[in-house]
Order: structure tokens, then C-alpha cells, then sequence
């Protein structure tokens, strides 16, 4: 190769490599710089490629190692800027996953005391269940009446959301009288004392069915006659809770 021929390709070089190095942060800054700043591994590319190519092939190889340093340099420089994504995307990931662990640590907890309530709550009702027969109250009537007052009212509805609470739990609902009158006639005022205090129930979410009705009339009168006070205490309705009973029925007297 002559020395001209040598001086054209270098002058060819440096206006090659001029035209490259002012079009390079521009081209870097609008492709994969989102600083503006250009691609540190594309330059990197050029230089190295130069260096090589020219040490190769001259001034021509020069060029050519030039613009293959730059294409190299650019993807080395577009994984690096992928690797960097991923490592972000990968850090929200773990801090997500963090966030769902400790929620599922809190609904674990959650549900853990929810648990321990429920079975609190289920051994109070076993408990109630096994003295069952020892709650119930009485309900208190007027003479020759069968309607059951507002004062009684309110612990009859107590009373019946409870039975209704427990699904195996009847209540046993029995009437009486005073032994004034007639036995047919105290037999039905019992009757219908026992069935009003049993619609009260009913409202407060006792199944019918688990609702056992007695009429015993004047049958269990112990009071000496002429003693009203004594009276006062025969006219009323038992009510007691019990944990099994039988189908319903009405017990009177012929």
C-alpha cells in the first residue's frame, strides 16, 4: 500500500470516526440513556474496537472494529439496563411478598382468637347444657287471667333467645291454678295461661316443636282455703329449660 493510499484511508478514519463521535451521545441519549448521557459500554465498544481493528487490519479494519465495538458495546449496554429492570422488579417482588406475609400472619391471628372464642363460647353452652334443668322461671297470674304481664315480658325473651341458641335444648312450659272453681274449669285456664307464655317464646325464636305445653289445673293446689296470698303463688306458668323431652303434649284432666 502506497503512503497516498495510506494518508487517504487515515483522513477516511478521522472524518468516519468525527461524524461518529458527535452523532454517538445523541444517538445514545434517545436509544437507551434515559440521563441523556449515552452509552458508557458503546463507547467503551468504539474504542476498543478501533484499537483492535487497527492494530489488525490498519486503518480499513480500524473502521470496521470501530462500528462492530459500537454494536457490541450497545447490546452489552441494553442488558445491563434489562438486568437493572429485573433487579428492581425482583426487589418490589420480595418487598410484596413481605407485605403478604405479614397480612397472612394477621388474619392467622385473626382467625387463631376467632377459634379460641368459638370454642370458649361452645364450653359455656356445654355447661348450660348439662345444668340446664336448673334455669327456668315462673311466670305469675291474676286471678281468673290468662295474659301474661309486661313485667314478665322481658326475662320470657331472654329465656326463649337462649333456648333458641340451643339447637338440642326444649322448654318445658306448664300451667296451673288456685284451687278455686271447678276442675274443667281451672284444667282450660291453666291450658291457656301455659300456651301464652309458650307464644312469647315462640316470638323470641323457639321452634313450636321444641315447646313441650302441661295443664295441670288446681291438681298441685296445696293452699289452704281462705289463704290468698298462697293463692297468689298457684296462679303461674313453669317454664324450664330442659336438654331431651319427648314429642309435644298437653297433660289435663278429665
Amino acid at each position: 500500500m502506497t503512503t497516498l493510499t495510506s494518508r487517504l484511508l487515515l483522513a477516511a478514519l478521522v472524518l468516519t470516526l468525527t461524524g461518529y463521535w458527535a452523532a454517538l451521545p445523541a444517538y445514545a441519549g434517545q436509544a437507551t440513556d434515559e440521563r441523556g448521557e449515552g452509552s458508557k459500554q458503546s463507547d467503551v465498544g468504539v474504542v476498543t474496537g478501533l484499537t483492535v481493528g487497527a492494530l489488525a487490519a490498519g486503518p480499513f479494519g480500524a473502521v470496521v472494529g470501530a462500528g462492530a465495538g459500537a454494536l457490541i458495546g450497545e447490546r452489552f449496554h441494553r442488558q445491563a439496563k434489562a438486568r437493572q429492570a429485573l433487579a428492581r422488579d425482583l426487589k418490589r417482588s420480595e418487598a410484596e411478598r413481605a407485605r403478604l406475609s405479614e397480612t397472612v400472619a394477621r388474619l392467622d391471628g385473626s382467625l387463631s382468637q376467632a377459634l379460641s372464642q368459638a370454642r370458649a363460647r361452645g364450653e359455656r353452652l356445654d355447661t348450660t347444657l348439662q345444668h340446664a334443668d336448673e334455669l327456668g322461671l315462673d311466670v305469675s297470674f291474676r286471678t281468673d287471667d290468662d295474659s301474661v304481664t309486661a313485667r314478665a315480658m322481658s326475662p320470657l325473651l331472654k329465656l326463649g333467645a337462649l333456648v333458641a341458641s340451643l339447637p338440642e335444648a326444649r322448654v318445658r312450659v306448664a300451667g296451673y291454678a288456685d284451687p278455686r272453681g271447678s276442675d274443667a274449669y281451672n284444667d282450660d285456664l291453666s291450658r291457656r295461661r301455659a300456651e301464652n307464655v309458650a307464644a312469647v317464646l315462640a316470638c323470641a325464636g323457639v321452634p313450636r316443636e321444641r315447646i313441650l305445653i302441661e295443664a295441670h289445673g288446681r291438681s298441685e293446689a296445696v293452699s289452704a282455703a281462705g289463704d290468698f296470698d298462697a293463692y297468689a303463688l298457684e296462679r303461674r306458668v313453669t317454664v324450664r329449660l330442659q336438654t331431651a323431652g319427648g314429642a309435644d303434649q298437653v297433660a289435663s284432666r278429665e
